[in-house]
């Protein structure tokens, strides 16, 4: 996939030590196989606790330890076949 949209938003600084949760957009989805493979991916980076993905609305929403690095779920959205269209 070939689009370097920007995020639209950074997810808020973790002051507290907590877990951080950032809603992505990503394009191509559309079903259940479809969330199961994004989800699959993007679990697999490090620190990542859980991911929700829906396919009606392209939203991923990824709760991990530290924020990520956009890059590392850019390229774990392409490995699943997907297009990470940015944060929202």
């Amino acid at each position: 996939m070939t689009s370097q949209a920007e995020p639209r938003s950074s997810a808020a600084p973790d002051t507290a030590g907590g877990p951080v949760t950032t809603a992505y957009r990503v394009s191509g989805m559309t079903c259940g196989h479809c969330e199961g493979a994004v989800s699959e991916e993007i679990s697999a980076i490090d620190g990542v606790t859980s991911v929700k993905a829906v396919a009606s609305t392209g939203e991923v929403t990824v709760t991990s330890a530290a924020a990520l690095d956009d890059e590392a779920v850019r390229a774990a959205v392409d490995e699943a076949g997907y297009e990470l269209a940015g944060r929202l």
